[in-house]
């Protein structure tokens, strides 16, 4: 069982930045794949941003390519995703999720809104 925390979340005007953070319990933190999605008001759950076990693989949806930088330490448990010259289309409850083959534990997810 793993359990996931989002934290630094907040109110942002559009062009600047934020890092939210993941700290996951257990001792497995480094076996899993890890990812952020983002939800939207009246909009499906989306993908984000995903890293490999040992960090060294990364995959982001083209809507934030070259915004949004995912990166991990797994010596404290915790998963990054530092977000660049936000736009308020970014503005979503953002989650993070912790899987093998499948997304298997989330978050409770954590509200970053950009003002225009």
């Amino acid at each position: 069982q793993v359990q996931l925390v989002e934290s630094g979340g907040g109110l942002v005007q559009a062009g600047g930045s934020l890092r939210l953070s993941c700290a996951a319990s257990g001792r497995t933190f480094s076996s899993y794949l890890m990812g952020w999605f983002r939800q939207a008001p009246g909009k499906e759950r989306e993908f984000v941003a995903s890293i490999s076990r040992a960090g060294g693989g990364t995959y982001y949806a083209d809507s934030v390519k070259g915004r949004f930088t995912i990166s991990r330490d797994n010596a404290k448990n915790t998963v990054y995703l530092y977000m660049n010259s936000l736009k308020p289309e970014d503005t979503a409850v953002y989650y993070c999720a912790a899987g093998t083959d499948l997304w298997d534990y989330w978050g409770q997810g954590t509200q970053v809104t950009v003002s225009s």
